[in-house]
């Protein structure tokens, strides 16, 4: 299945939460931090007032609660405008 962002909107892969500390202590999936980080899958095409400065493939930071949880072929996604990615990595 392809998914197509529309406007300013980006479908982005967030990379796997730690499951494992540094002293070897397993952590729970309740107790596990949501990541922050994630992959840009697809973008839309922008607005007329805002150009899109991400594309497929860039690595960024984005806000805790930012997006919307989404899920295409088993694999979990998260959809959110081009202003809640925090940084290009």
């Amino acid at each position: 299945m392809t998914c197509t962002p529309l406007a300013d909107r980006v479908l982005i892969e967030p990379t796997a939460a730690e499951t494992k500390t540094v002293g070897g202590i397993i952590i729970p999936d309740t107790a596990k931090e949501k990541p922050l980080r994630g992959t840009v899958m697809a973008v839309g095409r922008g607005t007329k007032d805002e150009e899109m400065i991400l594309k497929p493939g860039d690595v960024v930071l984005y806000g805790k609660y930012a997006g919307t949880e989404i899920e295409l072929d088993n694999e979990k996604y998260l959809i959110m405008r081009q202003s809640d990615v925090l940084a290009i990595l």
